[in-house]
């Protein structure tokens, strides 16, 4: 017999100490996705003795396409299952050293050469055939549900234009300009993580919904994204945040260094990197969990973080506040910037989120543009029972912003905006362009940037708008925060 992995000693004796006097019954496999032939596989093999061990085959097989841990995970889910490892040697060495009563094999295999049958033999264990055991993998499906949007989902709006004296094709030329922007993007950086799973049902042990995680992918999110969003459309973008001590900031630092953004990261050790998990199955998202701390950062470091824009804003074009309300802006900081800028004459904009947590929009005053949500306007202006356009009117006159737009979700955003003429303020609705949505997530910060730099190449508030309605549509597409890009945008102008 070939000499054991010192991993798979440790697991014979661990099987051997659990299992006692029952008859062993071993299986093992890819087990990419557990899919009904699987469980079927796993319960026969269950039934024909006592202790059903699994070998899940380790990431050098033929074959893998999930990480070993997650296909680990999701067997040990399976309630029939009663130890589950990764196997890292051959199967017909492993069993030989085992010994189990019998071998479970799909089906297929009954015909074909089974070289456990003659170790097996020689130990007095029995292989069996097992049906229901078919083999396929979504993997690859799954993948371009984050990588790609479906381009027929999307409908352009073609009265809005028609109002606004305006024609679709005239907005390439405002993205052509974005090219000359200098962009300096302040607020809370996120990571999203988003966890797919495949669903195995309900645990026979208590009411509890069981799934298989099968694929991670982690996303930039929060100001990061936005950051991101304005260098895929072609301007030099400086990003200030504040991170943790950890891996999810070095994954930060190498996100920013692969879409080419200049970041300025400030080290907190009283908190962890903002991490956001979502579990998804059938393209919904089932759990999320987030870890983050919301305390504001201290005066020592937002006092640097006030030293470096000094320089930054000496070459900057347009600053964008995005305010997650996770300690990176206190009001002393974004008071201070605000000042600067207005000095300065640089373009202010802020979205500042109030979804599980509470902000105040209205801080960001004497901005350009801020796109809120009706709840956060609501919350800054202390009224829940005003109509929409008067909310926006509240907002405006209490924090003298010279464009309002508020987003609506699925119903699209409504633009409250100056005109030329002086006192004169005008309301518009745009709907959403996007009529199936796959992740909603990104919509907000993908209008921001979008619209926001619309407006600093010198386009008016109904173009900016059309054109972050648009980049919103294109990042609802598909799941996971992934950058906007110039040529995508005009791909959508032109069909």
């Amino acid at each position: 017999m070939k000499k054991l992995h010192q991993d798979s000693i440790n697991v014979i004796n661990e099987i051997r100490h659990k299992a006692r006097s029952k008859r062993i019954v071993f299986v093992s496999g890819n087990f990419n996705i557990i899919h009904p032939g699987h469980l079927r596989l796993l319960r026969f093999a269950k039934e024909c003795g006592e202790y059903l061990v699994v070998g899940v085959f380790d990431s050098h097989a033929r074959g893998v396409v999930v990480q070993e841990e997650l296909r680990v995970y999701g067997i040990q889910a399976i309630s029939w299952v009663d130890y589950s490892f990764v196997l890292r040697d051959k199967p017909v060495v492993f069993i030989e050293a085992l010994k189990p009563a019998f071998v479970v094999k799909g089906k297929e295999h009954e015909k074909m050469s089974n070289p456990e049958a003659c170790v097996l033999k020689k130990t007095g264990g029995k292989l069996l055939f097992g049906s229901g055991d078919i083999s396929f993998s979504s993997v690859d499906l799954i993948r371009q549900e984050f990588s790609e949007f479906n381009v027929s989902t999307i409908k352009k709006v073609k009265d809005f234009p028609h109002r606004h004296n305006f024609d679709i094709l005239e907005l390439k030329d405002i993205l052509c300009q974005m090219k000359q922007l200098r962009v300096c993007v302040l607020g809370d950086v996120i990571v999203d993580e988003y966890i797919t799973c495949d669903p195995l049902g309900m645990s026979q042990e208590d009411p509890t919904i069981v799934v298989m995680p099968i694929m991670q992918d982690k996303f930039i999110g929060g100001a990061g994204i936005v950051a991101a969003h304005a260098c895929g459309l072609g301007s030099k973008v400086n990003f200030v945040t504040v991170c943790g001590n950890d891996a999810a900031a070095d994954f930060v630092k190498q996100e920013m260094t692969r879409f080419k953004v200049s970041l300025h990261l400030f080290n907190d050790e009283s908190r962890p990197t903002t991490l956001k998990q979502r579990y998804r199955a059938g393209q919904k998202t089932l759990l999320r969990v987030s870890h983050l701390r919301q305390h504001a950062v201290s005066a020592e470091i937002w006092k640097k973080m006030s030293k470096d824009l000094n320089a930054i804003l000496d070459k900057t074009d347009l600053l964008i506040f995005a305010d997650f309300n996770y300690g990176c802006l206190p009001q002393v900081l974004v008071d201070e910037i605000i000042e600067k800028c207005r000095k300065k004459k640089i373009m202010i904009v802020a979205d500042s989120q109030s979804s599980s947590q509470v902000g105040d929009i209205s801080r960001f005053n004497h901005s350009t543009l801020v796109t809120p949500t009706e709840r956060e306007v609501r919350l800054a202006v202390h009224d829940f029972d005003s109509g929409l356009v008067v909310l926006a009117e509240k907002l405006r006159k209490k924090a003298f912003i010279r464009n309002v737009v508020i987003t609506l979700g699925g119903e699209g955003i409504l633009i409250h905006a100056e005109t030329n003429k002086k006192n004169k303020w005008l309301t518009d609705r745009l709907p959403a362009m996007n009529t199936a949505p796959k992740d909603v997530a990104g919509a907000g910060d993908s209008f921001l940037t979008c619209a926001s730099m619309s407006l600093a190449s010198g386009a008016d508030i109904w173009k900016a708008s059309y054109l972050g309605s648009l980049a919103a549509a294109c990042q609802v597409g598909r799941i996971g925060n992934i950058p906007l890009t110039t040529e995508e945008l005009n791909m959508e102008l032109e069909s």
